[in-house]
């Protein structure tokens, strides 16, 4: 099922298009300028089956009522392709996200993902596998491009899919997918909270030769160091923030706060980096998307307000280079 938002905010009509915000430009395109969508999975089902609190299915919208008031001031078209609405069967809802998402990618365009759980991640790589997988099979001559997944989470989110599939089990999803089809697992997890994974999750990460910043550790020196070896050895990048990452008092609205976070400033900063970084590294960031607002829990829209500067920072980051 697919839902289209509104979207509706402030104008400036003195300041003409020089004055325009988020929701003046959504859905207007323009010729010659790239293209960025805006694909929502709106699910709880991935969070009730992993313990967490309910309602993050109205995350989607709620980034979008932070966004649409936001200045404009990116050189893209931005396009809305509504949500993916999750009423009973998360597989398939994953899967109709992924072909969202696939059909953006065979055109080579941006894609933001709003969630939702973290269930949202498994979608999301699943559209990008499949899209790499059709331009192998169309260029008979080329290797397979080699994917590369970093997400900002306190969690692992590496716990096991049996007997059911969660919120908590994306990468671990990836890690499988990866070894059935003999291509490496390439995932960076930034700001692990030791007191948030257990000690089998973190034998997990080390079996599985995850790479990952523990919370109290996070700087924009650190995250280069763990990440350029990865990103020598990827051609396509999937970046995912999760909003239980930062400390509570920023983003109290998520379906499992974190007890100390890592900052805003330590993701925009990396964010800024891996944008710049796609030259020098010969890699191409694919998509993104951000997870686990819980508006039922957000206290003065804090939570939202914080994803729609992240998402600013995507955008600017990606097209400003």
């Amino acid at each position: 099922m697919a839902e289209q938002p509104v979207w509706q905010g402030r104008i400036d009509k003195e300041d003409e298009q020089l004055g325009w915000r988020w929701h003046q430009v959504v859905n207007q395109t323009a010729d010659l300028l790239p293209n960025c969508h805006l694909i929502g999975l709106a699910s709880d089902l991935g969070v009730a089956a992993n313990k967490g609190r309910i309602g993050a299915k109205d995350g989607p919208q709620a980034i979008r009522n932070a966004l649409a008031n936001l200045a404009w001031h990116t050189q893209a078209n931005l396009l809305d392709d509504g949500d993916i609405v999750a009423t009973n069967s998360l597989d398939k809802s994953q899967r109709d996200y992924a072909q969202k998402v696939h059909n953006a990618l065979l055109n080579k365009d941006f894609i933001i993902g709003l969630g939702g759980g973290h269930e949202i991640a498994w979608g999301s790589y699943l559209g990008l596998y499949s899209a790499v997988e059709h331009a192998h099979i169309n260029n008979n001559n080329q290797r397979q491009k080699r994917i590369g997944v970093i997400n900002f989470d306190a969690h692992f989110d590496l716990r096991k899919p049996a007997p059911f599939t969660s919120s908590g089990t994306p990468f671990r999803q990836i890690h499988q997918h990866c070894t059935a089809h003999n291509i490496p697992f390439n995932y960076a997890c930034l700001g692990v909270a030791k007191t948030a994974n257990t000690q089998a999750l973190f034998a997990f990460a080390q079996h599985s030769d995850t790479r990952y910043l523990l919370d109290e550790h996070c700087s924009l020196e650190a995250a280069q160091s763990l990440l350029v070896p990865m990103l020598e050895s990827i051609d396509e990048l999937y970046v995912t923030v999760c909003m239980d990452a930062f400390p509570p008092y920023m983003a109290p609205g998520v379906s499992a706060p974190s007890s100390l976070g890592i900052s805003a400033d330590f993701v925009i900063s990396t964010l800024r980096w891996l944008a710049k970084a796609q030259v020098q590294y010969d890699f191409h960031w694919a998509l993104s998307d951000v997870a686990e607002l819980n508006p039922v829990y957000d206290i003065d829209n804090r939570t939202a307000k914080l994803a729609a500067r992240v998402i600013f920072e995507m955008l600017q980051a990606k097209f400003s280079q």
